[in-house]
């Protein structure tokens, strides 16, 4: 039997849509109270008020997770508000997925990296001075199965979701003796804006619609997982298995990826 979410204080990051946006309508329905924090203001805005219609209590906070004061006032306006925060869902971030010689210095690498790592240990380790003082919480990072498989064009991303996966597993052995659980949540291929901003390379890697999840079927797998707290949890499980293969057979799995993509696909000029 999992653990009772009714008047947990929920802080989302990336609330404004995605897993981020149908996490925060889940953790209300249970009775939880969610803050949903994000750059883009009319979004929240807009969430907010359909938490508050259907009878849940919703509270907006801009932020830009690359923003360092932005994140200790965003942490600050929630504990003014609840006083508390139980819950910590760190899903900001963003992919921008091309040849690595292509992608733009500081919009597609830097800023990449600053939103899905650098802002991720940011806000955690704003957040978890309270929950060390309470003895309590739980920190949920949103990574993907590219922390733990890197495929072309995944350069700058995979390497910030394989420093999310390090980083949830050395935080979660930390601050484990001192009622602080950590939990990482790896998806596959989902049906979110994702791809609408990862640029035009990934369009000929577009992952087939029966293997696409919906957003909302990984949302409730993360309300599941603040419910039952583990170490990790890999989208689809089959994933496991692939994960499995790559570690045992790595050349081949190599060779596959060039056959398939890189010599298919990649036009080196000379």
């Amino acid at each position: 039997m999992g653990e009772t979410l009714k008047g947990k204080v929920v802080l989302i990051t990336g609330a404004s849509s995605g897993f981020g946006a149908d996490a925060a309508r889940l953790f209300a329905r249970e009775g939880c109270r969610v803050a949903l924090a994000a750059r883009r203001l009319d979004r929240l805005q807009a969430l907010a008020k359909e938490i508050e219609e259907m009878g849940g209590e919703a509270l907006v906070v801009p932020v830009d997770v690359a923003q360092r004061e932005e994140v200790e006032r965003m942490v600050k306006t929630v504990l003014e508000v609840y006083g508390q925060i139980d819950i910590l869902f760190n899903n900001a971030g963003f992919g921008r997925l091309d040849w690595l010689e292509n992608l733009d210095p500081e919009r597609d690498i830097e800023t990449q990296i600053a939103v899905n790592l650098t802002g991720l240990i940011l806000v955690t380790r704003a957040v978890l001075p309270h929950m060390l003082a309470r003895r309590a919480g739980h920190i949920i990072h949103m990574s993907s199965v590219a922390g733990y498989i890197a495929a072309p064009l995944y350069s700058v991303y995979a390497a910030t979701k394989h420093g999310v996966r390090g980083f949830t597993d050395a935080l979660r052995r930390e601050v484990a003796p001192f009622g602080v659980k950590v939990s990482g949540i790896y998806p596959g291929p989902a049906a979110t804006e994702f791809g609408q901003h990862t640029g035009q390379a990934l369009k000929e890697f577009k992952a087939p619609s029966f293997l696409r999840m919906s957003s909302e079927a990984v949302a409730r797998r993360v309300v599941w997982l603040a419910a039952h707290p583990r170490r990790a949890v890999i989208l689809p499980w089959y994933y496991r298995l692939v994960f499995l293969f790559d570690s045992i057979t790595p050349g081949l799995v190599d060779w596959v990826l060039k056959v398939a993509f890189v010599q298919r696909f990649h036009r080196i000029s000379p």
